[in-house]
């Protein structure tokens, strides 16, 4: 009982900014860094179902727009002056949004971009100088459709693809760097989560069988929030650049649609 109480509290001592923290993934990732003694932050465009959380959970919440660079530059500023600096970095920010080539505008493209992509440089900058105490690491929140072709969702998979090289580079600079901050990539496929429920623009048509087809791939968000939390936890101290795939098959299993 005693061993596994400790493994239970892995992460004590170490702070974690989880972006996107108010809902689905998020929260469940919330919940599981903190039952395991982390000291979670939150960031989140909801101001209101952050306040909910934070005090539901006795976490610390930020309002916060993970597209906009001054908003990063306010959360680092917040990390370093109430927690001496960050342990954990978790990019979980994102939207999933349907359009096939033809139809997406490049509005809702460079959209898309921003809050999935250029959200993960710009966190990931803000928040690497405020990484230094051993043992750090980064999670990205990638995607199975990273590594496929889903002709309705060309601006999400683009962004995700995006994410993924990020993370490889990020990783290699690291180890050059010599530092022992970690960076890598978890790959879901559908999670049962409202934004996955709720998707915007034009999802594909599909029949039931097709439907059921792609149900018997989705996971609960528990399941990808226990991967996250053993990649960033000393167990997984020699895992560098990886990308994790969470997909009960999807990504070797044509065809998935």
């Amino acid at each position: 009982m005693t061993e596994a109480l400790e493994e239970r509290k892995s992460l004590a001592g170490k702070v974690a900014l989880i972006t996107g923290g108010c809902g689905g993934l998020g929260l469940a990732t919330v919940m599981r860094l903190k039952s395991s003694g982390a000291t979670v932050v939150i960031s989140d465009l909801d101001a209101e179902r952050g306040a909910e959380v934070s005090d539901a959970l006795g976490v610390a919440f930020l309002q916060q727009d993970v597209s906009k660079p001054d908003d990063w530059g306010q959360t680092a500023a917040m990390l370093q002056e109430r927690f001496d600096g960050l342990d954990i970095l978790v990019n979980n920010a994102a939207i999933l949004r349907a359009d096939h080539i033809e139809a997406e505008t490049i509005e809702h493209f460079q959209h898309v971009m921003a809050v999935n992509c250029h959200s993960v440089f710009l966190g990931i900058q803000a928040c690497l100088p405020l990484m230094q105490r051993p043992g750090g690491a980064i999670v990205n929140i990638c995607s199975s459709s990273a590594e496929m072709g889903f002709p309705q969702f060309c601006a999400y998979t683009a962004s995700k693809a995006a994410v993924r090289s990020l993370t490889m580079s990020t990783a290699v600079y690291l180890k050059q760097q010599g530092r022992t901050l970690r960076c890598n990539s978890v790959h879901p496929d559908g999670i049962i989560t409202p934004m996955v429920m709720d998707i915007a623009g034009s999802p594909p048509q599909m029949s039931r069988d097709m439907g059921m087809q792609a149900a018997s791939f989705a996971c609960e968000p528990g399941a990808v929030a226990d991967v996250i939390a053993f990649l960033v936890s000393d167990e997984a101290r020699h895992i560098n650049g990886a990308a994790i795939k969470v997909d009960n098959t999807s990504t070797i299993h044509p065809p998935y649609w």
